[in-house]
């Protein structure tokens, strides 16, 4: 590769709100989207909450001619939403589905009947290696009492741990996705602070779009608009994340996202706004070692985050065991009444009666039995994901107190010492 390498990538990113039956004017927003994709000719197109694999498939095929590598990741009863559109050959690519993702008895919200998940795919590009991810995490729903907010932060290390793990390889690292959290949020500062990630919309000295970045914004019909009543301008909650190794320097020239309509006119292509990011990729020059002081800083902004995720996913725990334990003493009411109703129609006693309430009393004890297995389950998952942050969190500790000369990559959430090994 020569000294001089230079590759500049477009990016476009949109979450599709593709809901079969439920979505407005889906069909002719999935015909626009085309036309737009086919028109601006992106490196990369990556789009969330296609929940109709017909809409993928007609989207392969208006697009093959632009993006002839293309890929629809499937998991869940509903599928994951997540596809992709590529100019260029895509050379891997694998999936990774969250271990925890909502309850199935909020079927009114459906995030657990989809298999919310992370992709990605590796191209090779005139030498050099990207790892590009696409992801959709568990939505927010009520902010001021978030039930979800321990699945959130448990997808967004099992996200980090799957970025962290995947992209010693390669050169450049790229992740795009609707991450249903807003920039200070725990979830995205864990996100980023143990990958390393940089936000396209903090680093770009070029923007044009919506005020603050924000991706729903109230000038978008087909936003839900008592739900942005407390953010005047919108929420930002779809990004554009990248970084490269050592040896690589990346920066976002110009950022775009569309601000409440079709950029051409007409209706908004979704309910969210479009991100299309411009980024350049070259060689940078020999780095000089950071100073004790920025390593410290890094150091205890990551202790920081860490400690703050342990104590979230601490109290997910202690509600998801409660509500066990609950559907426990449930089941053994169950169990004595289902007794008793038998011994009630054997001596024949108030007979009619006992086999009325035969029925009701079984499906208790199979829906307790369901909702005590799922927030046993939930608990193993949240237990599993807090073990290894407090594994993580002694680590740092344990860096932090032997001061500045023991940097290793992994309290740094950095993949640069683990790529140099490898090779």
């Amino acid at each position: 590769m020569k000294p001089n390498f230079s590759l500049r990538l477009r990016i476009f990113n949109l979450n599709c709100w593709g809901i079969p039956y439920l979505s407005k004017h889906r069909g002719d927003r999935v015909k626009r989207l085309g036309d737009f994709l086919n028109m601006e000719s992106f490196d990369l197109a990556l789009l969330e909450e296609v929940w109709s694999e017909q809409d993928f498939q007609y989207l392969r095929q208006k697009l093959l001619p632009t993006y002839p590598a293309a890929h629809y990741f499937r998991s869940g009863i509903i599928g994951s939403g997540l596809c992709v559109f590529s100019k260029h050959p895509i050379q891997e690519f694998t999936q990774h589905v969250y271990t925890l993702n909502g309850y199935p008895y909020m079927i009114h919200h459906g995030d657990w009947f989809c298999g919310k998940a992370v992709g990605l795919l590796v191209l090779h590009l005139s030498g050099l290696v990207l790892n590009a991810y696409v992801t959709h995490l568990h939505a927010e729903y009520n902010r001021q009492k978030d039930i979800y907010l321990a699945h959130r932060v448990a997808q967004a290390w099992e996200l980090a741990q799957f970025i962290h793990h995947t992209s010693k390889k390669a050169d450049v690292v790229l992740l795009c996705g609707d991450l249903n959290l807003h920039p200070k949020d725990l979830g995205c500062r864990l996100l980023k602070e143990w990958t390393g990630l940089r936000d396209a919309y903090l680093e770009t000295r070029d923007f044009k779009g919506s005020e603050e970045g924000c991706t729903m914004v109230p000038e978008n019909c087909y936003v839900n608009q008592q739900e942005l009543e407390p953010f005047p301008f919108g929420i930002r909650i779809d990004y554009v994340l990248y970084k490269a190794v050592s040896g690589f320097y990346i920066s976002c020239k110009a950022l775009r996202t569309t601000i409440g309509h079709d950029p051409h006119g007409g209706t908004p292509l979704s309910d969210h706004e479009a991100l299309m990011a411009t980024l350049c990729v070259r060689h940078s020059p020999p780095q000089h070692t950071p100073s004790p002081t920025h390593g410290s800083a890094e150091r205890s902004r990551l202790i920081s985050v860490l400690k703050e995720a342990w104590a979230e996913l601490d109290l997910g725990m202690a509600q998801a065991r409660w509500w066990a334990a609950f559907a426990g003493y449930v089941i053994c009411l169950g169990l004595l009444l289902v007794a008793l109703l038998c011994t009630l129609a054997a001596g024949g006693r108030v007979r009619e009666v006992a086999i009325l309430l035969w029925t009701p009393s079984v499906g208790l004890l199979l829906g307790a039995g369901a909702v005590y297995l799922f927030h046993m389950q939930e608990a193993k998952g949240l237990s599993r994901v807090w073990a290894e942050l407090q594994h993580v969190l002694g680590r740092a500790r344990e860096a932090q107190d032997l001061g500045p000369e023991s940097q290793p990559a992994l309290l740094l959430g950095q993949q640069e010492g683990d790529r140099s090994e490898e090779q």
